[in-house]
């Protein structure tokens, strides 16, 4: 036989033992002859649904198997290598059982036998491969898989040795009657593969290079060989090549044979699962009582589309789907949990109607057909957004009990090596010093703004990050390598070059989604191995989601919103005190909201809150609800840099003319006066221009939405130009649709989505006019979020009239609470190091009796002494009894036994000789011990002591544009975006307010220490004033604010 195949190749996703992604072998496999690969990656299928979808476009066929590690059959030795391949779809549901069970239960007895599984003995197989070794071993492993299920790999990988080696295992197989399997058991594609399988040795093993020694492949021997050289390899043993042949043939499953199924609605009564048809019927049911609910059940529009949408569904056997969802949103707002779907699920009436989503897409004008169609025969999306933390978890749990012991699983997330862990872990390998790649992280402190040096001797050599952004914005990598201090000159400068390229993108280590679920009625771990997650009480699959869309396995979004969950305890707040609302009948065309919108007064709040949402609200001047989901939309990457904010804004101010790019685009843009803002116009565009089916809008949907589908984005654009050619489309037309699309292939915004979040904007802005004392009380119970930091919050509150008072332990709670409509008091948990379970006994011991005295607290709350000490310098024991100030409770508190029945007299003995702190000092220990302070702004202290020698925040408004100015302010928030080319964006706050600057390419190089690092900045240059009369500082010089000290200020919130 002159064919042949690999069966043993190991790909990146073995993690530090294959050095070549799935794909990349199985390219490499086709290119040179292979009919099959196998790819048995270490304890899991992380890679087998992309070596199968890859396999499958090239015309050939991927086995799929594992390879066991550390591990013992029953009675028999510790393999700690081997290589398992699926025959048939049983031995395929045992071989994922026994990944599930190795990763969540390692401590259950492995199974007597498994069936329909092809395991192979090779020469790695055991780390002591001596001749008695190697008989226990394959006669165990005849037991557990069967007499003829068994085969010995023979390696020729010219090791010393070898030949030795594959003559004991030669006997072995013919005295026990095991075939000979002949592969190259491969760990990369090409020879030049080689260094960075190295690499990934020398992490595996944490040395570098020089160290590694004997750890390292002797030669470059194990790549993928083509049938003549392996044939000629494994002269003398042609039967062991036949093996091969014969042994592919018998694994004859594929991932297209998974047998996943959507589980059936369970009636919740009888605990039965409902048939189609009753699935069916009671969908119309909840649908058409939901249509009552909403008072539209007459509106010919409303009945008409619910009609067609229930039809497709049917159809297409989607109705268990639709009521599953509807149940887990059923079960949140039966706890009081506040959720609502988004998502393309906002184009559906039926979505709406059941509760899931909050948008009327009819009145919207929203396409089901973007949702589903019976053209596009792949499973619904639906995203549903929950308060983060205990509350979704919740609903997870939930879903997981109900689908319990293996029905429920989260998705993978798969994490790769990006720029800075990329360049510090090849470093490492090649003995640099860490301050290298400290140097490289810092000169990289955004990713996805890299710097040009356009003088620079190095030769140009691009970094490749196309899968993440634009080409034209990738940085000269090798210049920022050498001003990291690797000269270019340095004989490892070019190897450093060539492994970063080598190792960017590969995979790191499986991650969890941020929410995807995917659920199965007959048990997840015999479709694909599950793990433990990092948090307890979790599971997750061995794909990410892109895998299981591929195999058709169905996910449900279950995410965490952390605006929800301020809002749903700012509702819960209103109610307490009397004054309830129901966000679903907030009027939609409030005034007042509106004009805080216009005036960019939106600290806080969702989605509206950045310095460019904020620049950009004045200019749009929103006043219907529309407005807000384009503002919502408009700033995302994908309109910036595919230039349509400008002209939609210009549009809308009538200083430009409409062009809708061709005629027959008029009604799919006119709301968007012709510019493109959403993925749904770009989809219709393409079917109006290029005759696209809704198959074919689908997969440019997936090409524009997946980071890893720069060949399918490649190969549907072509077809695009193809079709628009055929139909005489001008060239100049075709270009431009061609950048729209080229645009959202970085960030395709649905218009659904936008709606959807413009809800929750509105609302958020809504609550910070008319409720504000609760919204922000909300806001600061449920932090880390947005971006802003609590002092931020909490300044902003003071300027709309909100007072803060400080922790203390006679009358704060666990939590931030709400004195009255002016006045929050801050919690207990503010204080960073004081235990939970001190706070619960805090509260429990003050419920019972009040505290007397500072002794009486310390005995029957028993702070330990960390504690005690954050407690008298937070301020929060100042309200007892017989305590001055700050400084005597520290005194105090130090003084006192931690149990002593007399320590009300030792206190009384002498008075506390420390002096009480400044307003500064109170300031500073604020801001260490709580990360904010109620006290007076910092910047207010530094110009009590210098005087007014530079303008503040209010001043802007009264300069012209302009203006030289020179203002100085707290840094709270450093943005320097990818859509940005270098340019950095500072937000500085003062006593007064915010103020913008723009700090330009040329400025932040000059003087990127000072900008990247000082807390507090002295900014002179000139006023800007914005169409929408916003005033930003256009930088020409930044220094260290003098006289004041850097433990004044909070921790910025920088976003890269």
């Amino acid at each position: 036989m002159d064919k042949t195949m690999e069966l043993l190749a190991k790909s990146s996703f073995s993690f530090l033992h294959g050095a070549s992604t799935p794909e990349t072998l199985v390219t490499r496999a086709a290119e040179l002859g292979h009919e099959v690969i196998a790819i048995p990656d270490h304890l899991g299928f992380y890679g087998s649904a992309r070596a199968h979808q890859t396999a499958q476009k090239l015309g050939i066929r991927a086995i799929v198997g594992a390879t066991l590690t550390n591990w013992s059959p029953q009675n028999g030795p510790q393999f700690s290598q081997l290589p398992v391949l699926v025959e048939q779809r049983k031995g395929y549901q045992q071989l994922s059982q026994l990944l599930t069970a190795r990763h969540c239960a390692p401590e259950l007895p492995t199974p007597d036998i498994l069936t329909y599984l092809q395991v192979i003995l090779t020469p790695e197989s055991l780390r002591n491969p001596t001749k008695k070794r190697l008989l226990e071993a394959a006669e165990s492993l005849k037991r557990t898989f069967g007499p003829h299920n068994v085969s010995i790999a023979l390696y020729r990988h010219q090791r010393r040795g070898e030949e030795f080696m594959n003559s004991i295992l030669a006997d072995l197989a013919d005295h026990l009657k095991i075939p000979l399997l002949a592969t190259n058991a491969p760990l990369y594609a090409q020879r030049p593969d080689r260094l960075l399988a190295d690499s990934f040795t020398c992490l595996r093993e944490h040395c570098t290079l020089d160290d590694a020694g004997h750890r390292l492949e002797c030669n470059t021997e194990r790549h993928l060989k083509s049938s003549i050289a392996i044939h000629k390899l494994f002269t003398g043993y042609s039967h062991a090549v036949d093996h091969a042949y014969r042994l592919a043939e018998r694994c004859e499953f594929t991932l297209e044979n998974l047998g996943y199924h959507f589980p059936s609605y369970q009636d919740p009564v009888n605990k039965e699962l409902l048939t189609s048809e009753q699935e069916c019927e009671l969908l119309r049911i909840t649908t058409e009582k939901g249509l009552k609910s909403l008072n539209l059940e007459k509106s010919k529009k409303h009945t008409q589309q619910i009609e067609n949408e229930l039809s497709v569904i049917f159809n297409l056997r989607f109705s268990g789907y639709f009521l599953i969802v509807w149940d887990l949103v059923q079960f949140a707002r039966s706890q009081g949990i506040l959720c609502q779907g988004r998502g393309s699920a906002a184009n559906s009436l039926v979505c709406y109607a059941l509760g899931i989503t909050n948008v009327d897409p009819v009145a919207g004008g929203l396409l089901f057909e973007r949702f589903l169609s019976e053209n596009r025969r792949s499973w619904p999306d639906i995203d549903i957004d929950f308060p983060s933390g205990e509350r979704r978890e919740a609903v997870i749990q939930y879903v997981y009990q109900k689908y319990a012991p293996r029905g429920a699983a989260m998705t993978a997330n798969v994490i790769t090596y990006r720029p800075r862990s990329a360049f510090r872990e090849m470093s490492k390998v090649l003995g640099f010093p860490e301050s290298i790649a400290n140097r490289f992280s810092e000169l990289c402190a955004s990713p996805k703004v890299h710097d040009e040096k356009a003088d620079s001797h190095v030769p140009s050599q691009e970094l490749s990050m196309s899968n993440y952004y634009p080409r034209d914005q990738v940085m000269e990598f090798a210049a920022t390598v050498e001003r990291s201090g690797v000269s270019y000159s340095h004989p490892r400068f070019k190897p450093l070059i060539h492994l970063y390229h080598a190792i960017l993108h590969s995979p790191r280590h499986l991650g969890q989604h941020s929410g995807g679920m995917v659920i199965c009625d007959d048990g997840l771990d015999h479709i694909v191995p599950l793990q433990p997650a990092t948090m307890p009480g979790r599971t997750i699959l061995q794909w990410d989601k892109n895998d299981c869309e591929d195999l058709g396995i169905v996910k449900v979004d279950l995410l965490g919103l952390g605006m929800l969950a301020a809002m749903e305890d700012a509702i819960y707040i209103c109610q307490q005190r009397g004054r309830p609302i129901d966000l679903a009948k907030i009027p939609k065309d409030d005034s007042a909201t509106y004009d805080l919108l216009c005036r960019a007064d939106t600290v806080g709040t969702f989605q509206v809150e950045s310095r460019a949402q904020m620049a950009t609200l004045p200019i749009m001047e929103p006043r219907k609800f529309y407005d807000i989901a384009i503002e919502v939309a408009i700033i995302r990457p994908g309109p910036i840099v595919g230039d349509l904010v400008h002209p939609y804004l210009n549009r809308r101010t009538g200083r430009e003319a409409i062009d809708y790019i061709h005629p027959s685009f008029e009604p799919i843009l006119k709301r968007t006066l012709g510019v493109p803002l959403f993925q749904e116009q770009v989809l219709r565009m393409a079917m109006e221009i290029a005759d696209f089916t809704g198959t074919e809008a689908d997969e440019l949907r997936r090409a524009m939405a997946c980071k890893r589908a720069d060949e399918l984005m490649v190969a549907i654009t072509e077809k695009l130009e193809y079709r628009m050619s055929a139909r005489g489309i001008a060239k100049e037309v075709q270009e431009k649709i061609i950048h729209s699309i080229g645009s959202f292939a970085l960030y395709g915004f649905p218009e659904s989505h936008a709606i959807s979040f413009a809800l929750i904007a509105y609302a958020s802005c809504w609550l910070k006019v008319h409720r504000a004392v609760e919204f922000y009380c909300g806001l600061i119970n449920n932090q880390p979020m947005g971006f802003y930091s609590v002092n931020t919050l909490l300044q902003d509150a003071k300027r709309h009239g909100v007072r803060s008072k400080p922790v203390c332990v006679l009358n704060s709670q666990g939590q931030t609470t709400v004195i009255d409509d002016g006045t929050l008091r801050l919690g207990l948990n503010r204080i960073k190091g004081l235990q939970q379970r001190t706070i619960d006994r805090l509260e429990e011991t003050r419920a019972l009796r009040k505290f007397d005295s500072l002794p009486d607290f310390l005995n029957r709350v028993r702070p330990n002494k960390k504690e005690r000490r954050l407690l008298a310098a937070a301020g929060a024991l100042n309200a007892l009894p017989e305590v001055g100030h700050r400084r005597d409770a520290l005194w105090q508190a130090e003084r006192l036994p931690e149990d002593d029945l007399f320590a009300r007299a030792m206190l009384n003995e002498d008075p506390a000789p420390l002096a009480q702190m400044s307003p500064a000092e109170r300031l500073s220990t604020d801001l260490a011990i709580q990360g904010h302070s109620v006290g007076p702004h910092p910047m207010r202290l530094w110009r009590q002591k210098n005087g007014d020698i530079c303008v503040n925040s209010a001043d802007l408004h009264h300069l012209s544009h302009g203006a030289p100015v020179k203002i100085a302010g707290l840094v709270i928030c450093r943005q320097r975006p990818g859509t940005a080319k270098g340019h950095c964006f500072i937000s500085l706050e003062d006593e007064y307010g915010i103020a913008n600057l723009f700090v330009p390419r040329k400025t932040f190089h000059a003087q990127r220490l000072t900008i990247t690092t000082e807390p507090f900045l002295m900014v002179s240059g000139h006023v800007q004033i914005s169409e929408g009369k916003q005033p930003t500082i256009y930088t020409a010089r930044v220094e260290p604010l003098s006289g004041i000290e850097g433990g004044l200020a909070p921790r910025s919130h920088d976003f890269h």
